[in-house]
């Protein structure tokens, strides 16, 4: 993994002291609201009904997200290996960082890299029917509608009975937008 340059984003692999900072962003009840309802998590103890990434600093395929003006934490981003051609994008960012396009900029710049210099043929991304704001970044960035699922939910979270989206972009569709 490299370091990875946007406009106003510089993503790291993650490390160890990476831990709080990951921590914290999973105890707000909204980041976490349509991966477990909001509820509070036991950093300590791994949830064994949980389907999410919940980083902790060691992780093979964990970018961490940092403001490039200030150092600042804004979250993390992921490129998880399905297998060797095909991998899923995954994100989490502060409240105070959403609604700025940062999620666009850092997504763009992970698919990018997966299709240019990991050699993936295709990154796939998927979040709750119900999770427009979600949806909304996937599209942005030109990953597009593959289909709906409506898996077993462990727990009850509003919105579960719509699905769960699944996007998709293979290497020889992708044309990376400029992000906003």
């Amino acid at each position: 993994m490299t370091r990875l340059h946007t406009q106003r984003l510089t993503l790291a692999p993650c490390q160890p002291q990476d831990r709080a900072d990951f921590i914290a962003l999973e105890r707000d009840p909204e980041v976490m609201r349509f991966l477990n309802g909001g509820r509070d998590l036991d950093p300590e103890r791994t949830d064994p009904d949980a389907d999410y990434l919940m980083p902790r600093g060691s992780e093979p395929h964990v970018w961490t997200a940092r403001l490039s003006a200030d150092d600042s934490f804004v979250g993390w981003f992921c490129l998880w290996p399905d297998d060797e051609r095909q991998a899923e994008l995954g994100y989490r960012l502060w409240r105070d960082a959403w609604g700025h396009g940062l999620a666009s900029e850092g997504a763009i710049a992970l698919v990018d890299w997966g299709f240019s210099e990991a050699g993936y043929d295709k990154i796939t991304a998927s979040t709750m029917a119900v999770n427009h704001a979600s949806r909304r970044v996937m599209e942005k960035i030109g990953l597009r509608y593959a289909r709906t699922v409506h898996p077993h939910w462990p727990y009850p979270i509003a919105g579960a009975d719509q699905g769960e989206v699944w996007y998709e972009a293979t290497r020889a569709s992708w044309r990376a937008p400029q992000s906003s």
